[in-house]
């Protein structure tokens, strides 16, 4: 357990924010299935939100169950940085977390995630207009550097609490490494050794034992799971589980069908037939996998036209399979 001024995190482990995965439909689910102290919404542009906060509405919607609850805005305009949290505190989230970590081209080329990691004195305009536009707890998320010739997390970590930011989750990858190779825990174990806030490790953690490990290694406050919890939403509870030397069982192929039939349909009922078609398929091609005929499940789906002819795809695969 640790705080974020006066918000407990406890369990000390966070669901990610995972753009077009993490919506509050998703966040919940994990959520029920326990072991989760804190998720985090996708990333939400400020650009959006001070242009035509209706559009972007969708995407800081959250359910009283997922409490507490980050809501995180990414930017490069310090006053649409601070309008949007303001927005943000008014909607009712818990915290307010700034993106400087997001590595994809289309938000690194509108010049906010990843790239402010290449611009301190814009990093401290954002942030303190940011922390003079709310009083909400402010947290930021960021990358160990922009590559391995400027890595920089330590300096970003002292600029913050300066700025009067309150908590910092580190991804122990530089922006160019994207996703590939290894996460470099050592960076996130230096930022903990200089921290006055609290410091939340996040990457490359796949199993219960890489949190354990995480913690052990680095001495983080908490620790973050994303990719992971995509095609395994029990594993935040299964690492909870390993953390307190309680028994981790793997979850049983008819309790993974339910969950999986069970969310697919909340899904179709809830979002708009659009939306809702894309959703399917980018959540149901990570929930297939390790299904018996997963490569014949994920080309099913995405064949699927409507929203209803992907779910009776869906279906019509689970029935054959426990015939």
């Amino acid at each position: 357990m640790f705080k974020i001024r006066d918000v407990v995190i406890s369990p000390p482990l966070v669901l990610a924010p995972l753009a077009g995965h993490t919506d509050s439909l998703f966040r919940m689910a994990v959520k029920q299935l326990g072991g989760c102290g804190l998720v985090v919404s996708e990333l939400v542009s400020t650009e959006g939100m001070t242009r035509n906060r209706a559009r972007s509405e969708p995407l800081t919607r959250f359910e009283e169950g997922e409490r507490p609850i980050a809501v995180q805005i990414f930017g490069a305009d310090p006053a649409r940085m601070a309008a949007s949290a303001a927005m943000v505190e008014e909607a009712g989230a818990d915290i307010i977390d700034i993106n400087m970590g997001c590595p994809v081209k289309k938000v690194v080329r509108q010049g906010g995630g990843s790239n402010l990691l290449r611009d301190m004195p814009l990093m401290e305009k954002i942030f303190r207009a940011v922390r003079r536009a709310t009083k909400a707890p402010l947290t930021v998320k960021i990358r160990s550097g922009w590559d391995h010739d400027s890595i920089n997390a330590v300096e970003v970590l002292r600029l913050a609490e300066d700025c009067g930011v309150e908590a910092l989750a580190i991804h122990g990858r530089t922006r160019s490494d994207m996703f590939s190779g290894k996460a470099d825990w050592r960076v996130v174990a230096e930022v903990k050794a200089h921290a006055r806030i609290p410091v939340i490790g996040n990457g490359d953690v796949f199993a219960p034992e890489d949190a354990a490990r995480m913690f052990r290694e680095t001495g983080v406050d908490g620790v973050m799971l994303g990719r992971g919890v995509l095609s395994n939403p029990w594993l935040i509870r299964q690492a909870w589980d390993h953390l307190n030397d309680r028994p981790v069982t793997e979850t049983g192929h008819g309790e993974r069908v339910r969950f999986t039939l069970d969310f697919l349909g909340r899904v179709s009922r809830e979002l708009p037939p659009p939306v809702a078609l894309g959703k399917l398929k980018k959540l149901g091609g990570c929930l297939a996998k390790g299904f018996p005929g997963s490569s014949r499940l994920r080309a099913r789906m995405h064949e699927a036209r409507t929203a209803e002819e992907f779910l009776a795809s869906v279906h019509d695969h689970f029935s054959n399979d426990a015939a």
